[in-house]
């Protein structure tokens, strides 16, 4: 399936990059279906996480509803609530109420259709040392059982080196726990993704498409290092089936530089699966 990251068909939500757009989150739905797409990735911020429909009853049903109508769907959600309060942060409190905040998606999802939640390790949730890790798969580990009965993943995005990633993986030795590939990410950070594909591509959910410059910020697609073509040949070789995300450069307007990107990325997207083509 191939869909957009919420809000970048919207106008930016307080000026922030990425952000879940707060009161006008559903006319997105409707531009996503004008524009042929099949899902949003709906975004769990921290700041005001409780106000998110995500988090209220009568806002999933609304979600639903909304689903209904435009016939795009919420695959998977992007939970940037734990950018700001990770897993492995040496606040025990803040830790656990993190766990019951995941356990809540986790229970929920399956209302939405949503198979992938996203735990993003990057940035201030990135996985330093060995001591991270451990205290990763420690406060995670108890919940694969939960994630195996609501048939969801755990996406989990890291900026670790393939064998790495490849390696905490395996050791929570379950089919629940995935890899979100973002490939401007890995650009920037100069990896090979060949040699990321070698590792864990049969690990790999959800794609996110970006481009970024080494050691630098995002930019338009193809105006950067990201390799499109090695990454979408990747993707064919083995068959790929998951959900791949559109969280490409974006303006102040969103919708416009989208489907400018989305044009260009198209081929990509059409070569790996013919019925996905949006002219």
């Amino acid at each position: 399936m191939f869909g957009t990251m919420q809000g970048r068909l919207l106008p930016k939500y307080k000026g922030n990059y990425q952000a879940h757009p707060k009161g006008y989150w559903q006319e997105e739905f409707t531009i996503a279906k004008q524009l042929g797409l099949d899902c949003v990735e709906f975004i769990l911020d921290f700041e005001d996480y409780s106000e998110n429909p995500l988090m209220r009853f009568d806002g999933l049903l609304e979600i639903c509803q909304v689903v209904r109508k435009t016939g795009v769907s919420v695959r998977s959600i992007c939970a940037d609530y734990f950018m700001v309060s990770p897993f492995h942060q040496a606040n025990n409190e803040h830790a656990n109420i993190s766990v019951d905040v995941l356990k809540y998606l986790i229970t929920i999802a399956p209302l939405l259709g949503c198979r992938d939640i996203v735990i993003p390790c990057v940035d201030n949730a990135s996985l330093k040392s060995s001591k991270d890790v451990d205290r990763f798969i420690e406060m995670l580990r108890p919940l694969l059982g939960l994630c195996h009965q609501n048939n969801v993943n755990l996406a989990i995005e890291a900026d670790l080196a393939p064998n790495d990633l490849l390696a905490l993986i395996r050791k929570f030795d379950s089919p629940n726990i995935t890899v979100n590939y973002d490939i401007g990410n890995s650009a920037s950070l100069g990896f090979d993704p060949k040699e990321e594909f070698d590792a864990y591509g049969k690990y790999i959910s959800n794609v996110h498409i970006k481009d970024r410059l080494r050691n630098g910020p995002p930019v338009e697609l193809g105006k950067g290092d990201a390799q499109f073509d090695v990454v979408f040949n990747a993707l064919k070789e083995m068959n790929y089936q998951g959900l791949i995300i559109m969280q490409a450069w974006r303006d102040d307007e969103g919708v416009a530089i989208f489907k400018k990107q989305m044009d260009w990325i198209n081929p990509f997207i059409h070569a790996l699966n013919g019925t996905n083509q949006y002219d």
